[in-house]
């Protein structure tokens, strides 16, 4: 596999771009699913994201539709042994919160629908303040020694509540988170760089970014004075009109002139490089939006191009 990243302190070798789930069920249906996983593993990925509520905000869905497909797919494929598989749990509207009951719960529920007796890393996947660290970790620890979860992340959550689920996990010997996923691209700094960050860095969590390119802003579609149809759209556009979000796309466009590679190609790269990060997530619901994505593991941006991104950015 080609640039395989350790993630963390785990044993997990994964591809250091991260296939984001959220569009299966969603903007794509299982056959283009299957098309873009197919796609995406024949091109050396490993690393599968995504969560037991996806997609439950589409009208009709109950939520577990992206698991679903995912699991059809590794049972037709049989590479079940081949893949990393990420998922989490607290959203998902018949396994809301992190009550060490309902983890487990959930936890068995997203086994049936990957039709898989391990998930890889389990992420508590937007952290509940009003139960203790020790609980949740107590819940996750206990999936851990069944062998139903591998590793233990967390997504969303607070550089105090991470520390302090770190240090519970060190005191009693129990199952330690080795991953994050903050909300990280080139417009939005500020939502991981700083004391999370610092915590990652010191207790030697990878970092596995989602919305990495902002909603698709960061695919240099987005213009002023263009429409794009997209479900996305709105969260997308609301960059065009920022100060920073203008320096970014521009400082883009030279770097991915340089290279004669997509926009997207370059945030993704610029992200991979930053200090913790071991795969950035990124979705695409049809084959033709791959190519960019892959792109990113084999670009090497100068040290130059990196300082003008992060310097635009700022």
């Amino acid at each position: 596999m080609t640039s395989a990243r350790t993630l963390g302190t785990s044993d997990l070798e994964v591809f250091p771009l991260a296939l984001g789930g959220n569009v299966f069920g969603w903007t794509a249906d299982e056959a283009h699913s299957f098309a873009v996983l197919d796609a995406y593993t024949a091109a050396g990925g490993n690393f599968i994201d995504t969560a037991d509520s996806y997609s439950a905000w589409v009208p009709g869905n109950r939520g577990g539709e992206s698991e679903t497909i995912i699991g059809k797919w590794l049972r037709e494929r049989g590479n079940r042994s081949d893949v990393v598989i990420a998922t989490k749990v607290s959203q998902h509207p018949g396994f809301q919160g992190l009550t060490a009951a309902n983890i487990k719960a959930a936890a068995d529920a997203s086994l049936r629908r990957l039709g898989t007796d391990h998930i890889d890393l389990y992420y508590t996947h937007y952290d509940k303040p009003e139960v203790p660290v020790e609980e949740i970790i107590g819940a996750l620890d206990e999936l851990v020694r069944a062998g139903k979860v591998r590793h233990i992340a967390a997504s969303n959550i607070s550089a105090e509540r991470l520390r302090a689920s770190l240090d519970f996990s060190e005191r009693e010997g129990l199952a330690r988170y080795v991953a994050l996923q903050p909300h990280y691209n080139l417009v939005s700094r500020a939502t991981y760089e700083g004391e999370l960050q610092r915590v990652a860095e010191r207790s030697g969590l990878a970092a596995v970014p989602y919305y990495a390119l902002a909603s698709g802003f960061l695919t240099g579609k987005y213009r002023p004075g263009t429409t794009v149809e997209s479900a996305r759209a709105q969260g997308a556009a609301e960059h065009l009109g920022t100060e920073r979000g203008q320096r970014v796309l521009a400082a883009l466009d030279e770097v991915a002139r340089a290279h004669d590679a997509e926009v997207a190609s370059v945030a993704l790269a610029w992200l991979a490089a930053r200090p913790t990060v071991a795969a950035p997530i990124a979705s695409a619901r049809t084959v033709d939006q791959l190519p960019a994505l892959l792109k990113m593991t084999e670009l090497r941006l100068t040290d130059d191009e990196l300082t003008r991104l992060t310097e635009a950015s700022a």
